[in-house]
């Protein structure tokens, strides 16, 4: 993914800036940046978007049967 920065494609945050994220990866020894690499399902590898949980919520929990990645 190179150094394609990581943000919710609804409130702009990075993965370091939101707290659902810290103890995960302290747990799993990554960054938290990593962490949204390696486990979060809505990551769109294409752009660097994800939903962070707060977001995913607010805009109904979208699924599709291959997954639903973050516009």
């Amino acid at each position: 993914m190179g150094e394609q920065l990581l943000v919710c494609f609804r409130c702009g945050k990075t993965p370091d800036e939101l707290s659902e994220y810290l103890p995960e990866s302290t747990d799993s020894g990554l960054s938290p940046t990593d962490y949204v690499l390696q486990e979060e399902g809505t990551l769109n590898m294409s752009n660097g978007h994800f939903a962070c949980t707060d977001c995913y919520i607010q805009i109904g929990m979208p699924t599709t049967p291959r997954g639903w990645k973050a516009p």
